[in-house]
């Protein structure tokens, strides 16, 4: 049974292969951006999945090994100072907090308009922006096996608490999906909830079974592990016994989805990741896959084919493929909305219809999923043609509209409406649909739609 060991700012010198190859200043700009933006790795990612003969350009060192130009110049050079200075902890984390507020910490509303409440309490570990699906986030699971240097959810793993999203209390959890009885997933999600003890998982999921909720139709995972541990699912201690949780909710009648997130070919191609996914198939789950698009670690067609082919090979199905999210690196990390897409229509191209299930490239933004479905000529104007995959109202959802064609762009927020249009068509409504911790009837137009974006 291989041994799991961790890597932090407190031990990552001493990581071999980066004594081996790392120059003192390579290894300082870990330790200033590590000091921003959370690091953590495993031994598993260090000796099976990345290759240090290439490490400058290897996809999954950069995916996990904080790099210099994470942070703007200005970030770098007060954190790398006070560093040099000998500051101690409480003023270096003092000075990372303040940068941390300038890196859009909750991107897309997700404090201020997705953290809902019941019978007045809020449920901090709750999120609840589109009508079926509700996010939850298990306080025992608030950790990762490795931090990916891209992760939108990375003020999960900086100690500073008013900015987290976590909660145990199954009991407000089950009273809220039966007080909003259109709620159909239930997202696990985190940090990793697979990190989790397999008894602490269980007893989640026998209250969800035990509750016989009627309108619970899927409890999905958000997880990395098949990536960063796929061990967990092997070789663990419990690992057997988690696969029998997941047979236990399948014959309660619950749909277990699997949300595997890759980004790179090499994370698919170990014994050890091809024997997990077998042992969760077996269980009558199923797993579906998903990734943001990112420069320098899967900005390019073949990359992307070759992971929805061996995706498929493997049994899972390739289902988002997403745009890098306005905060942390976005601006290290970001293609442009046009490249993302002629890089999704590239690979597109070069897969069978079996692994056509993808859909994107999609901006996760405030109000929904917005997809990039492509440049087009209308009317004599260029343009990018867009649609929602999901909204805070549901009546936005796969209805047309257009933005002016803008090569630079790489957000939604950096769009405006074509042919001369002053607003998109959803941005009157966007404002006046109420946040989640509203649960007072909405006052809203188009005949009460918009209560169905967040709460029911």
């Amino acid at each position: 049974m291989e041994k799991y060991s961790a890597y932090t700012l407190r031990n990552f010198r001493e990581i071999p292969q980066l004594q081996q190859h790392l120059s003192e200043e390579e290894l300082f700009d870990i330790e200033v951006v590590g000091n921003v933006l959370p690091f953590k790795a495993n031994n598993y990612v260090v000796e099976q999945l990345i290759d240090w003969n290439n490490y400058q350009e290897d996809p999954i060192y950069i995916l996990t090994f904080p790099q210099r130009d994470m942070l703007q110049p200005q970030h770098y050079k007060e954190m790398a100072s006070a560093i040099r200075a000998g500051a101690r902890k409480p003023e270096l984390k003092l000075i990372a907090n303040k940068i941390r507020m300038e890196l859009n910490p909750h991107p897309a509303g997700q404090r201020s308009q997705n953290m809902p409440q019941i019978d007045g309490t809020e449920l901090t570990g709750v999120q609840h922006k589109y009508r079926e699906t509700m996010l939850f986030f298990p306080s025992q699971g608030q950790t990762c096996h490795a931090y990916c240097t891209f992760c939108f959810r990375w003020p999960q793993f900086v100690g500073m608490n008013d900015l987290k999203f976590a909660m145990r209390d199954t009991e407000l959890v089950i009273k809220y999906l039966r007080a909003h009885p259109r709620v159909t997933d239930i997202l696990f999600t985190g940090g990793d909830p697979l990190i989790m003890k397999t008894k602490i998982i269980s007893a989640y999921i026998d209250a969800l079974i035990e509750a016989k909720l009627p309108n619970l139709r899927t409890i999905r995972f958000g997880t990395k592990a098949l990536g960063y541990w796929p061990q967990r699912f092997t070789q663990d201690n419990d690992a057997d016994e988690l696969l029998r949780v997941f047979e236990k909710a399948k014959k309660a009648g619950l749909h277990i989805a699997f949300m595997g997130h890759f980004n790179a070919p090499a994370e698919l191609r170990t014994d050890e990741v091809k024997t997990a996914i077998d042992r969760i198939l077996n269980t009558g789950a199923v797993i579906r896959t998903q990734s943001p698009v990112m420069r320098k670690i899967n900005d390019n067609s073949d990359a992307w084919a070759e992971m929805w082919q061996e995706q498929v090979e493997l049994g899972c199905v390739p289902y988002y493929f997403f745009v890098a999210r306005d905060t942390g690196a976005q601006d290290y990390f970001a293609v442009s909305l046009e490249r993302a897409w002629r890089i999704f229509r590239g690979a597109y191209q070069r897969v069978s219809g079996v692994a056509r299930t993808v859909r994107g490239p999609s901006m996760s933004a405030g109000p929904g999923k917005v997809h990039i479905v492509g440049v087009s000529e209308v009317a004599g104007e260029r343009v990018f043609t867009l649609q929602f995959l999901q909204g805070r109202n549901p009546d936005w959802v796969a209805r047309p509209f257009f933005a002016k064609y803008d090569p630079k762009a790489i957000w939604l927020d950096d769009l405006y409406p074509a042919f001369g249009k002053e607003r998109f068509f959803f941005e009157e409504e966007y404002p006046i649909i109420r946040p989640a911790k509203s649960t007072k009837p909405s006052k809203s137009i188009s005949n009460g739609i918009a209560q169905g974006a967040a709460l029911n």
